[in-house]
């Protein structure tokens, strides 16, 4: 059985997390990835967080497998005469450097095209044209300046940052699809494109629900769904919602047993309206089933903190399992708050793939996520990161290049 993109070669100009998390997707799916690195040095995740000493550290193994890694220094003008080669050899070309520096390397687009017609060259920059075009831009960064914190966290706190990573991996999962999108394309129209995912509009793509509640707020001067409706009065800009949805079915994280010295004994609990009369018995509440104060989702919304601390009395008496389990057979939308250490142990998200084990030649076994996205003709088999040069001689050899000349490129230290 063949991979969906088996015979796309990818080189990878990637580092940290936003590029390499777009060209791990492609290499799961298939793609030949050859991750281009600074020889003695490598990604500067490599050795980032370290927790095994003179191994490469989880940071950059969870974000780089099933990838080839070749050293090559692009400032060498034998190293430059490798990338030309590379460049003609392969599909696409990532990267997520700091804005100009391919120009600085003397690789603007215009050369990439010259040299190859076909090439996809993709990009991950902080922003896109505009005033901030050439700031550099990290996650919490990009989650500040795409929406996502001025509307997380407690209503009466701090803006708050998410602990998914929506700015890094967020943009790579975007530049991934407009990829294999420029792929498509190319299948037509035979040249290759410019592919741009910036950070703050991936994270403002993955905001929209904020920016739908602003044009609401302006319109009614309200948002009934929050939890300041209806005591606190709303301001010009859509406000922090704590842990309530905000959307059409209210929702809200309550205490289950044992929260008192457990962490994360919470479920999440949304009162859907099609279950309510189901979530009135299950409470012991059936007179709210035809009270007119709680017989609609319009009624209830200015009653939700009361309707909550109800439900979270009985959600109090059960572990978040149980709960889950009595909420379930009623069609209650609901979820148990799963720490990592929960996630890491459950065997079903190993059985569909979701968390691999991998052994890695340095470090030995080590979890890691696995391809989220399932294909019925293309499973994926996550295989480890590489070590820093590891394909070196490999690729090269593959290109063309002879063992004389792989000497030469050594004596001149290109690779």
């Amino acid at each position: 059985m063949t991979k969906a993109l088996e015979g796309v070669r990818i080189l990878d100009f990637t580092h940290v997390q936003s590029g390499p998390t777009c060209t791990q997707l492609l290499a799961w799916f298939g793609a030949d990835v050859i991750k281009v690195e600074k020889a003695g040095e490598g990604d500067a995740t490599r050795g980032q967080l370290r927790d095994v000493e003179g191994a490469d550290s989880l940071y950059f193994t969870m974000l780089n497998h099933n990838k080839r890694s070749i050293t090559l220094d692009t400032k060498n003008p034998k190293g430059k005469e490798v990338l030309v080669k590379l460049i003609k050899e392969c599909d696409v070309m990532v990267e997520n450097f700091a804005p100009g520096a391919l120009d600085r390397m003397g690789f603007p687009w215009e050369k990439i095209q010259e040299i190859n017609p076909r090439i996809i060259l993709a990009s991950v920059k902080g922003f896109g044209p505009g005033p901030y075009v050439d700031c550099k831009v990290y996650e919490n960064v990009a989650q500040c300046t795409g929406g996502a914190a001025s509307t997380t966290g407690d209503p009466d706190g701090l803006p708050m940052v998410t602990g998914a990573q929506i700015g890094d991996s967020g943009t790579g999962l975007h530049l991934a699809l407009g990829i294999v999108t420029a792929l498509y394309q190319r299948e037509k129209t035979g040249r290759g494109q410019k592919v741009l995912a910036a950070m703050q509009d991936a994270v403002l793509n993955l905001c929209r629900v904020k920016l739908r509640d602003q044009q609401r707020l302006e319109r009614t001067g309200e948002l009934r769904e929050y939890p300041q409706y209806p005591d606190i009065e709303f301001g010009e800009a859509v406000p922090r919602a704590g842990n309530a949805s905000g959307g059409g079915q209210p929702g809200s994280i309550l205490k289950c047993k044992g929260w008192q010295k457990d962490p994360n004994a919470y479920i999440y609990f949304i009162t859907q309206g099609a279950v309510w009369p189901a979530i009135c018995k299950i409470i012991g509440e059936e007179d709210w089933i035809t009270n007119p104060h709680f017989a609609t989702p319009q009624a209830r919304l200015p009653h939700l903190k009361m309707i909550f601390a109800r439900i979270e009395e009985w959600t109090k008496t059960k572990t978040k399992f149980e709960a889950m389990d009595i909420l379930n057979e009623f069609d209650i939308p609901c979820g148990p708050i799963l720490s990592m250490k929960e996630i890491a142990e459950d065997q079903s998200l190993r059985d569909t793939g979701t968390i691999v084990e991998v052994d890695h030649p340095v470090r030995g076994k080590y979890l890691s996520v696995g391809n989220p996205i399932k294909l019925s003709d293309s499973p994926t088999e996550v295989t480890r990161s590489p070590l820093l040069g590891e394909h070196t001689d490999e690729v090269l050899r593959q290109m063309g290049y002879s063992s004389a000349q792989l000497e030469e490129l050594r004596a001149a230290k290109a690779i």
